[in-house]
């Protein structure tokens, strides 16, 4: 099941990474947000996602002295904010802290996403369920039976789709950590789940984790974004060029990976014909003669009777005189 339109679906991860940038040029935590979503836009991410509310942990970078930051919009903000959202046709996710983020803001929001921290927080799980919004649940530090017990507090309370994101919970997450394998996993154990990847790994410049996590199976990307990676704690963010680069690797894998069953295609009629072989008859053969291995030989173009069929061939009689290099075909033999 699809619990998005379109493969592979885009998330920015907007969270409190405005919180810095608008600190760095004294403008205000609102207008910043506004930005980053029309900047999200601008390169063809699908949707963004907040965390609402406070939180023992905010800020990206994990600093002792974040550890307590409150967060610094409204509920008021976040409405305007889904505003902008569904002018800019971008889907607004929002991942809730508390059942007052849930109340206050349910009418404005497209889908939820469970944090990491949430996961085994069942009784919350099955509050936000009742929303009957699609849910994007974060698998971080999870066992089966965790995910499991998960989704079934979702489908106790909601028949409404569920994404099961891998994600690593270390920030920022080293290239050895990442275990895009375990996409797969998911793939295997939930193959009735949306399966996607939320992707804290510094960038490198041609995308490649989450390009190759898109090639493994996760529809689904999430990641933080920002327009200055200079700043701490935005370092495994992505910014507008990032994107670009993503989204071209994803329209190069989307036209490579074809079709899955082994069979002949189109484009290789032509050649498929011209390259193959056929029997001919590799001296003259007389009429009524009976047909020896040694009389025939293999030659291209493949018009004729395969050599898979030689078998068949071998013992037959002309029915006619066949001369040198003939194409053998089952009107001249029987």
């Amino acid at each position: 099941m699809n619990i998005f339109k379109k493969y592979p679906f885009l998330i920015a991860e907007i969270s409190f990474n405005f919180y810095d940038l608008a600190q760095k040029d004294e403008s205000s935590y609102l207008d910043v947000a506004r930005l980053l979503i029309k900047k999200a836009k601008e390169c063809s991410i699908n949707a963004v996602d907040f965390h609402v509310g406070d939180s023992e942990v905010l800020h990206c970078n994990f600093e002792e002295d974040s550890l307590d930051m409150e967060d610094q919009l409204s509920y008021e903000d976040y409405i305007q904010l889904a505003t902008c959202c569904k002018e800019a046709g971008l889907i607004f996710i929002i991942t809730p802290s508390d059942f007052k983020d849930v109340d206050n803001l349910d009418k404005y929001v497209d889908a939820y996403k469970i944090s990491a921290s949430d996961l085994t927080n069942l009784p919350f799980i099955r509050y936000i369920s009742t929303k009957k919004k699609p849910i994007i649940l974060s698998t971080a530090s999870a066992t089966l039976k965790e995910i499991k017990d998960a989704i079934n507090a979702i489908e106790d309370e909601s028949n409404f789709k569920i994404a099961l994101m891998h994600s690593v919970l270390s920030y920022p997450t080293q290239l050895e950590d990442a275990n895009l394998l375990m996409i797969k996993d998911l793939a295997d154990s939930f193959s009735d789940y949306d399966i996607g990847y939320c992707d804290y790994t510094i960038p490198d410049r041609n995308m490649f984790v989450l390009t190759t996590a898109y090639n493994y199976g996760a529809g689904i990307l999430e990641k933080h974004f920002t327009i200055d990676k200079s700043l701490k704690g935005h370092e495994f963010a992505m910014d507008e060029e990032d994107v670009y680069i993503f989204r071209l690797n994803a329209s190069v894998l989307s036209k490579i990976k074809g079709f899955k069953n082994k069979q002949p295609l189109i484009c290789e009629s032509f050649s498929r014909r011209n390259v193959r072989k056929s029997i001919v008859a590799k001296k003259d053969i007389k009429k009524g003669e009976t047909i020896k291995l040694s009389d025939i030989e293999f030659k291209r173009p493949g018009l004729g009777i395969p050599p898979s069929e030689t078998d068949n061939i071998v013992g037959k009689v002309a029915n006619c005189n066949i001369k040198k290099g003939c194409l053998l075909n089952h009107n001249l033999i029987s």
